[in-house]
């Protein structure tokens, strides 16, 4: 009886295990094979891929001789590299204020229940929705900011989207108004609300002020969870601008919003580059890995368990 029941437990686990476990093969685990094994080959749609070995990572990562100089295989690649990097800078922004709210949001406030429902609010809405509200707010003549901007004297608002110089900060905007009051934020809730309430009144009794507090209570108590949104922001920040490139500017103008993963759907979907498209997937894949154990080796020195 005792191994017809052991028997039933691990077939109702099996079958819950299975639907799942189909599902990651047929989505994620086949899909990432076939990525790997298509960046070793060249190939559009039509025909069979043929196969080139490294030469589309070659491409990639590699330089030669112009004029004299070093030159990169792909100036593009490492050009739409840099526009992803530099609309990073919306993590550490991100951060701080998901900080400063956190900390707002965990004082005994009437209505604090609402403000933090309204916070999370953008976290939640459709990122299509929200990078078409955006390009209307950014619109230069008639959108909602520029019209501010001029009602408070400024006579020539920058044109936002349509100028290389301002489109890159006009995305960066838009993410720390969509991440400031998300997950970060309750994340770092949470970490303050377990931080034990002796430690305050210990630092008090000793004279210590806002500041010490913070610095010295909080912020170390909070590093696990600092750490952790580092992480899954700057894998997040490689893996994204997609929709907002897609859906506000086409990665213009003239490039400067073109990010690596919308970088890898031109290749793939609109000039039918399935390797080379495959091959810089791969490479980003590699990228984020390596960035990710470097994290974690920085991070055992820096965080703080209780």
């Amino acid at each position: 009886m005792r191994l017809r029941a052991r028997a039933i437990d691990l077939a109702g686990s099996f079958a819950f295990l299975v639907p799942n476990f189909l599902g990651f093969l047929a989505f994620t685990f086949l899909p990432l094979l076939a990525c790997l094994a298509l960046s070793f080959t060249r190939w559009s749609l039509a025909g069979r891929p043929a196969f080139v070995g490294l030469e589309n990572f070659v491409s990639i990562v590699g330089f030669h001789y112009q004029g004299g100089r070093l030159a990169p295989n792909d100036p593009q690649f490492w050009r739409y590299l840099w526009n992803t990097i530099f609309l990073m800078g919306s993590i550490p922004i991100g951060i701080i204020l998901s900080l400063f709210l956190a900390l707002l949001l965990n004082q005994r406030l009437r209505g604090v229940v609402f403000f933090r429902t309204l916070f999370f609010l953008p976290s939640v809405c459709s990122a299509v929705a929200t990078a078409l509200l955006w390009k209307w707010i950014f619109e230069p003549d008639f959108g909602l900011l520029n019209s501010f901007l001029r009602a408070v004297g400024i006579g020539a608002p920058p044109a936002w989207l349509a100028d290389p110089a301002w489109a890159k900060p006009a995305f960066i905007i838009m993410t720390v108004w969509m991440i400031a009051g998300g997950t970060s934020c309750i994340l770092y809730l949470a970490g303050l609300q377990g931080i034990p309430q002796e430690y305050y009144e210990a630092a008090e009794l000793d004279g210590a002020g806002w500041w010490s507090k913070l610095r010295h209570i909080t912020w170390p108590m909070l590093s696990p969870t600092t750490f952790f949104i580092v992480v899954m922001s700057v894998i997040a920040g490689f893996q994204g601008g997609f929709i907002a490139a897609f859906m506000m500017t086409d990665g213009g103008p003239a490039g400067a919003t073109t990010t690596v993963m919308f970088y890898i759907y031109q290749r793939a979907f609109r000039w039918f580059e399935m390797g080379y498209a495959s091959a810089v997937a791969v490479f980003l894949f590699a990228l984020i890995f390596g960035l990710t154990l470097l994290n974690w080796r920085i991070g055992k020195r820096l965080v703080h368990y209780g």
